[in-house]
């Protein structure tokens, strides 16, 4: 009897836990929503496909500049199965069981690769980080990491600094 008593109590104690977490989570989404604002809407014509889609992981979206300052409004948070697709218009994020995340190309500042994002920690230039801007100005880091990671390189190479005077410059497509 004694057994069963500290089993039920360990029991209850942890879904106490379970569930201020939960709450802790929701209340947080409420505070940020301010911050967050409306996503931009997908636009009718998002132009010719300029990179193939690539299928992985969205990892969640952060504020910039702090790779685990988690947003956690809406079903930004949420990680997904996805497939990140850039057009002439902008990037496309399709989530699994989650609204889809359109990217104007206006509002994407840097495309670049990560070690980790939104607390998701993987070996070198892991993870890959958009970093846009919301229609409010907010700016915020969005991780998506790619079952294949050889396409990073074609992502963030559209979004480099454009040639300094004297850069050496591709021939044939090839990578510098």
């Amino acid at each position: 009897m004694e057994r069963l008593i500290w089993v039920l109590a360990f029991a209850a104690l942890w879904g106490i836990g379970v569930w201020a977490m939960l709450r802790g989570r929701r209340n947080r989404g409420r505070r940020q929503l301010g911050r967050v604002g409306h996503l931009p809407d997908l636009p009718g014509d998002v132009g010719a496909q300029v990179l193939e889609p690539a299928p992985g992981l969205y990892l969640g979206s952060t504020f910039a500049p702090s790779w685990q300052d988690r947003i956690t409004a809406g079903d930004l948070g949420d990680r997904a199965l996805a497939e990140l697709t850039r057009f002439e218009e902008g990037i496309l994020l399709t989530r699994t069981a989650a609204n889809a995340i359109w990217i104007p190309h206006d509002s994407v500042g840097t495309i670049r690769t990560e070690r980790g994002h939104a607390g998701k920690v993987m070996g070198t230039a892991g993870v890959l980080v958009v970093r846009w801007r919301l229609p409010n100005g907010t700016e915020v880091d969005t991780g998506f990491r790619a079952d294949d990671k050889s396409v990073y390189p074609a992502w963030v190479r559209r979004y480099e600094r454009p040639p300094a005077q004297g850069d050496p410059v591709p021939q044939n497509g090839e990578l510098l």
